[in-house]
Parts: structure tokens; sequence; C-alpha cells
């Protein structure tokens, strides 16, 4: 009987000595991105699920879902280098249209952290200047993140219908 418990001790010791070694230490990351969300025209990245019978996208109207693909850059204008695409769905969660559930991937798809994802998710007040959701979790260099990131719409062009959304985010990870 001993030595099966000596087995299990020893056994539990090298399955947490090789989980450390594994993740390694814990970093932060910050960094700030760009969503360039085009809401309208023919290069739409944002799709309203059950479209409005007048044809404009339905942001306040409780119960509206969108699908989205953004183009994600690395600085403010839409020719800055791209990096990733912003993809996922909201919808407006608020009876009074106030706000939105979003659940977004970032897909990474260039740069120094090519092939991971960062999962974004939480109740956006849309009428806010800035309003922030949650890191959930991640891939690739981003594996097991948690953390947070702020959203702030930056530009509204309404003749070309986008608008540049700031991204803030601060992740932990290993």
């Amino acid at each position: 009987m001993a030595s099966i418990t000596h087995f299990l001790i020893m056994f539990l010791a090298m399955m947490i000595a090789c989980a450390a070694a594994e993740f390694g230490q814990l970093k932060e990351t910050s960094m700030t991105l760009y969503f360039q969300d085009q809401y309208g025209g023919h290069n739409a990245s944002v799709l309203q699920i059950l479209p409005t019978s007048d044809g404009h996208l339905g942001f306040t109207k409780f119960g509206a879902i969108f699908c989205t693909d953004d183009l994600i850059t690395q600085g403010f204008n839409v020719d800055s280098p791209a990096v990733a695409r912003g993809q996922g769905v909201y919808i407006t969660s608020a009876m009074d249209g106030s706000n939105t559930h979003v659940l977004v991937s970032i897909v990474f798809n260039d740069g120094e952290y090519k092939g991971s994802t960062l999962e974004v998710q939480g109740s956006s007040a849309q009428f806010e200047r800035v309003r922030e959701v949650a890191v959930v979790g991640g891939t690739g260099k981003f594996r097991f993140a948690r953390g947070y990131a702020t959203l702030e719409t930056v530009h509204i062009e309404l003749a070309a219908q986008l608008a540049v959304i700031q991204c803030n985010i601060t992740v932990l990870h290993y």
C-alpha cells in the first residue's frame, strides 16, 4: 500500500512540475488595434441577420442580431497594416437598445501574433464613449488569456459608411 501512495505522490509532483514547465511565467501584453467597421455598401463587414424593412441597420432594436467580420489594423487609417479580423456576433440585448452583447474573436492573421486568437465577450453600453468588455480566453501566443478591452468609436465617416473603433487590450497569458 505504501508503494502505491508513494507512486501517486511522485506522479502528482511530476504532473505539477510538467504543467509549470509547459506554461512558464505569466506575461502581460497590452496593445491598441483599430476595427475598420464597414457598416454599409458593397464591402460591408457588418450584416444584420434579419434586416429591417427599410434596409437600415437597427442597432437599437431589442433582439437585433449582427454578424461581423471587420478588418483590424495596426493604425487608425484603413490603409494601415492589417493584422487581424474581428469575427463574431453582437446582439442588442437591452429592451431600450442601450446595450449590445458582444461575442468576437480577434483572429490574428499577420505580424507577431499570427495564428493566435483573443476571445472578447461582454455587455457593451453602445452609447457610452468608452465601453469595456472582458477578454475571456485565447489561443496560440494568448493561451489561457484573461483581461479586458476598451472600445471607443474614434471616427465615423457617414458617406463611406465606415466607423473606426479603437480597441485597447490588456491581457495576462502564458
